[in-house]
């Protein structure tokens, strides 16, 4: 038996899209999850393969991260008789220790950074009287995640910047293997002035940075194409200003629409894993508006496809660079942008995934 073994289906999400790639990549190997969430279910109709969830009736009232932990690492003995395992996600690669023989993969978006270098910035977000608890826990994944990954025949990253994540966290030399883009999906359909954000709406994504900025600009149109924890606190932000519009999550035909017509996208996360909004911008000949760290770095060639402003991102940096994006400015990046864009296609991930696995 062969598998793809990822946390869970959450949203349409890039992870998400990945594990369904690698899927397809990959004949005869079954997708196993903890849980599909009714927010994947889009993903699920254009995959047409089977899933199956681990999860039930019980273990859904632990909520994600302990459900995940729950059947994995407790419940993923169908793994015994294994021949080939490609593991994803933060919590699926803890059970490796079921797998008793054949090759172990796995496939790092990133470590679980709230259980290393950002463990500090989670454990502020929680009541005092929980963080004692949160420490226990992290502990306990950072030891047994180090101990699943040093256990894998072959690591493979989603980026440079994760490769040396993994160096730091566990010890490990990653092979650098980007996660693939459906470029095909997008293409240039017009400027209607606007600029995009697609980034989920969480507080490393620096949304509310965007937000502050369009509020100062008035004259400039920004369209939040996605959703997230952050996204009522957000709204409440904008007041209702009639420049900013939030969409929440969107269909593949309405976000790929929704790309076509902006002028310039906005991606500005802070040290972003790798970022595949920023290459399905590109492919629809729009530039990034991003920031020079993380996985932008690999994608986004400043001055050519987009404009990086520095990590220490402010609004006046945001109005800057969305002032200077004209019309003008942004039809002479688009053909840089689109053949930019074709470097990281699925087709170039499908056929190196199939030459380390098969």
């Amino acid at each position: 038996m062969k598998y793809v073994v990822y946390d869970f289906l959450q949203v349409a999400g890039g992870a998400e899209r990945v594990t369904l790639a690698l899927a397809k990549a990959l004949p005869g190997f079954e997708v196993v999850v903890a849980r599909v969430s009714p927010a994947a279910g889009p993903l699920l109709l254009g995959f047409g393969g089977a899933v199956r969830s681990l999860g039930g009736a019980l273990s859904r009232r632990l909520g994600g991260a302990l459900e995940a932990i729950v059947c994995f690492a407790f419940g993923a003995g169908f793994l015994s008789r294994a021949q080939t395992v490609v593991y994803s996600g933060f919590y699926a690669p803890l059970a490796v220790h079921r797998q008793q023989a054949g090759r172990r993969i796995y496939y790092c978006h990133t470590p679980p950074r709230f259980a290393f270098e950002l463990q500090s910035f989670y454990r502020a977000r929680y009541p005092w009287f929980l963080r004692p608890l949160f420490d226990v826990f992290t502990a306990w994944l950072r030891a047994r995640y180090v101990r699943a990954v040093q256990a894998m025949d072959v690591v493979l990253a989603n980026s440079d910047n994760v490769r040396r994540r993994l160096s730091v966290c566990c010890g490990v030399q990653a092979q650098v293997l980007h996660p693939p883009v459906d470029v095909a999906r997008f293409g240039w359909l017009a400027d209607e002035g606007y600029f995009l954000s697609t980034a989920r709406l969480e507080p490393l994504k620096r949304v509310d940075v965007l937000v502050q900025a369009f509020l100062q600009m008035p004259h400039q149109r920004l369209v939040v194409c996605s959703g997230g924890a952050d996204l009522a606190a957000l709204v409440a932000l904008a007041a209702g200003a009639p420049n900013i519009q939030f969409l929440g999550w969107t269909s593949d035909a309405e976000l790929a629409d929704w790309v076509g017509r902006a002028r310039a996208t906005l991606y500005v996360p802070v040290d972003e894993d790798f970022g595949m909004s920023p290459v399905e911008s590109m492919a629809a000949g729009k530039p990034v508006i991003g920031v020079a760290e993380g996985g932008l770095l690999e994608t986004v060639l400043d001055g050519e496809t987009g404009v990086l402003l520095s990590p220490a991102l402010g609004v006046a940096a945001v109005c800057a660079a969305v002032e200077s994006m004209t019309a003008e400015r942004a039809r002479a990046m688009r053909a840089a942008c689109e053949a930019r864009a074709q470097l990281f296609r699925s087709e170039v991930f499908e056929a190196r995934i199939r030459a380390l696995v098969v």
